[in-house]
């Protein structure tokens, strides 16, 4: 392209080609080489419909297609001078495919043309919608230049590696080193691509790419769903990074609910939304350390390149270290916790020297440093870990499991709450009466606009119960569910936690230390902190090296 594309816009492929007889209706309105019949428009997986978009730009510049077949002798030129009648196609020298050139974009409509903006603004539009095509199509190779430059040229990238290479191309190699894979098939629904890891969060909604059938989709209830994937471990008022692929039944869902195809409709949106925010959720929660990874790159609790292409998710091979799984903990945790040597008789755990003994993913721990923060030794170098903020983790967790296992119970009010809602939102609670009932309240209709709350979840009997029942008809009215009352019951714990945990400036025993580390193995989301801030760090002794410049 040249000038932000303003000039000039040149795209070239090296497919199938338009056969001479079809050049003049691929640049006629409404005409489409894509629909063959009326199943295909209810299942559609092109990227669009090619009618559409060829005679608006056409009319707007000067457009000439150019296109040749694998069994044609010659390629064939059809030139638009912004008119909708066009000469016949001319023989041209091309190879087999074709190529599309757009020049002086809105020459004959200037009030249109001075709402351009400056050239790297549009040239940002440009290279932003390439590097989404880039990450949609690993199959195939794609180069971007601009002024007579190459800004970026990709090879197709079949496998893990070579995708992971691209990915770092587009999104910057940071990420990549701050991600996951996940790749996960539950039925017709398959979920697969890179998660950033919480901790890699951003401050704008910049790097987030989501495919649906290979189409750049964004929709609200993949919003939602990856939001709550993300919230207990998000801190607050960060965005999430990822690349994820989302795959299903074309038949499920409608890439024509917007001009722009960029918004899609599914057919069961429910069903949808819980599997994203279930499989996210879990991957989320199984990111801790393991045995066997590279430094700071987390496993998850399955293994998606053992799946392949066409397979679900497949548990990973046990390592040869395997702790086990955390057990539920009394709600008297909610009490100060104890001296973590408590836990374990001193002298049990083995000391990094012991001779035949396997490290553990975090290694064991050397020293304490300032009353802060613990420092272990494993097999790929340093560990430094805020003891504080894991500790909170774990009894974070610990108290949402024990919690859980109670299920949600309900306090009766001592004096009924009547609220005035609008009717739809009335509606919206009598139909609901069930779901209401499952989180622990008891709402009934008291008139045409008015609810009456009888019981509240016991925890959060002490909160502000009209604000929460509103909270909760918005999002059952967006979404058909709602997670409110579980936010504030987390919030709630979380803050138990962090009260409950260990203080900076506790001096801590080489056992204490060690039981430390092992519970962080087991615990879910041990990485980070309730508020996400990250609860350790590796330091490779690669990293040491070039720290004292050793072998320099």
């Amino acid at each position: 392209m040249d000038q932000g594309g303003v000039k000039r816009i040149r795209v070239r492929d090296d497919g199938v080609g338009i056969p001479r007889e079809e050049l003049s209706l691929a640049l006629s309105r409404h005409a489409t080489s894509k629909i063959g019949s009326l199943d295909d428009l209810e299942r559609v997986r092109s990227l669009g419909f090619r009618g559409e978009a060829l005679p608006s730009i056409a009319s707007v510049s000067r457009l000439t297609l150019t296109s040749r077949t694998a069994d044609a002798a010659s390629g064939y030129r059809l030139a638009s001078d912004g008119a909708e009648v066009f000469g016949e196609p001319e023989p041209a020298a091309h190879p087999q495919g074709t190529t599309i050139e757009v020049a002086d974009l809105f020459f004959n409509v200037p009030a249109r043309r001075k709402f351009l903006r400056k050239e790297a603004t549009e040239y940002g539009h440009l290279e932003q919608v390439v590097r989404r095509i880039a990450l949609s199509r690993f199959d195939i190779g794609i180069e971007l230049r601009h002024n007579g430059r190459s800004a970026f040229a990709l090879r197709p990238a079949p496998t893990r590696e070579q995708q992971e290479r691209r990915i770092g191309e587009v999104c910057g190699p940071v990420f990549i080193e701050n991600a996951v894979h996940v790749d996960y098939v539950s039925g017709d629904l398959r979920i697969r691509g890179w998660m950033g890891l919480p901790t890699f969060s951003r401050s704008q909604a910049d790097l987030q790419y989501f495919y649906v059938n290979g189409r750049m989709a964004r929709d609200k209830v993949i919003t939602h769903a990856i939001r709550q994937a993300y919230q207990d471990v998000l801190y607050h008022g960060r965005q999430p990074a990822f690349v994820l692929f989302f795959e299903l039944d074309p038949a499920l869902v409608d890439v024509n609910a917007h001009p722009t195809k960029h918004e899609v409709r599914f057919r069961e949106q429910r069903l949808v939304h819980d599997f994203l925010y279930r499989t996210l959720h879990q991957a989320l929660a199984d990111i801790r350390p393991a045995a066997g990874e590279e430094p700071g790159y987390p496993a998850l609790g399955f293994d998606p390149a053992a799946a392949g292409e066409g397979g679900g998710a497949v548990p990973a091979a046990p390592s040869a270290w395997a702790p086990p799984r955390q057990g539920v903990m009394p709600m008297a945790a909610m009490e100060q916790v104890a001296a973590y040597g408590a836990l374990h008789q001193a002298g049990a755990v083995p000391s990094p020297a012991a001779a035949g003994d396997e490290l553990p993913p975090l290694g064991y721990a050397l020293a304490q440093l300032h009353g802060i923060y613990v420092l272990a030794q494993n097999a790929h170098g340093l560990v430094l870990v805020d003891m504080h903020a894991a500790h909170e983790r774990i009894t974070y967790e610990h108290l949402k499991t024990a919690w859980d296992s109670q299920q949600v119970t309900s306090q009766p009010l001592l004096v009924p709450l009547t609220v005035a809602v609008s009717r739809r939102e009335a509606d919206a609670a009598e139909a609901q009466t069930e779901t209401f009932r499952a989180l622990g309240f008891e709402v009934g209709r008291m008139g045409p606009e008015s609810l009456v709350i009888r019981a509240v979840p016991a925890l959060l009997r002490h909160a502000d119960v009209e604000a929460l029942l509103r909270d909760v008809l918005a999002d059952l009215l967006e979404h058909g569910q709602s997670a409110r009352v579980q936010q504030s019951i987390n919030e709630l714990l979380g803050t138990m936690a962090c009260h409950g945990s260990v203080r900076a400036n506790r001096r801590l025993t080489v056992p204490e230390m060690n039981a430390l580390l092992r519970d962080m193995e087991r615990t879910e989301r041990s990485g980070q902190c309730n508020h996400g801030r990250p609860t350790w760090v590796q330091l490779s002794i690669d990293q040491l090296d070039r720290l004292f410049m050793r072998g320099q």
